[in-house]
């Protein structure tokens, strides 16, 4: 395969991007000047020997000898709450509302409506485990599932609710669910500030 047609494809593995705009990604770094190209590939090794992954939450983390993440090891952490969202871009949005203050729980994805077997990147044996850890160590009072409001957010939600409900009776913990404020088909990563503000506030 010519360099132009394997980069493309290594390009349309990228979320959201299709063939067309694979090529255009390619033909944009033949424009460019060779210290760019050498710079993004630089970007990019760092990416993988700088960035680690909390071994608590499983956030993408920037450190050099730490394995858990500042959030997870911050002492002024409320470590009796534990939000559950889908990726770390939702966390970020989160983050960025300044509202929320316990743990992190970073999901992986969401579990499919049409299929009855939960993906390997979904995790959800983790999920409990931490939640049981958190339940034991920590007294975790509230679990929230932070998930999108969309088909398949909410299947996800139903499916974890399962799940969790024996711990829920075990360890006297309620599961909640982010409230009004976000709309239907919703985005969490695409909410702004004010709207994860009211979702927190409004959580049932």
């Amino acid at each position: 395969m010519d360099p132009i047609n394997l980069l493309s494809t290594m390009f349309k593995e990228f979320p959201g991007i299709g063939e067309r705009q694979a090529k255009r990604f390619v033909y944009f770094l033949l424009h460019k000047n060779p210290q760019y190209v050498k710079s993004l590939g630089d970007a990019i090794l760092s990416i993988k020997n700088q960035i680690k992954q909390c071994t608590e939450c499983y956030l993408f983390f920037q450190s050099t000898n730490n394995s858990v993440c500042e959030t997870c090891r911050h002492k002024e952490t409320d470590h009796t709450t534990l939000l559950v969202v889908e990726k770390d871009a939702d966390f970020e949005s989160i983050k960025r509302s300044r509202t929320y203050k316990g743990m992190y729980f970073i999901l992986g994805g969401l579990v499919p409506v049409v299929t009855k077997e939960t993906p390997n990147f979904v995790r959800t044996k983790e999920l409990i485990n931490t939640i049981e850890k958190r339940a034991k160590d920590d007294g975790l009072k509230e679990v929230i599932l932070g998930l999108s409001i969309n088909p398949q957010g909410e299947h996800t939600d139903m499916y974890l609710r399962e799940l969790i409900n024996p711990l829920k009776d075990k360890y006297y913990i309620k599961i909640s669910t982010l409230g009004r404020g976000l709309s239907t088909g919703t985005e969490l990563e695409y909410s702004d500030s004010e709207t994860i503000k009211n979702a927190l506030r409004n959580r049932n």
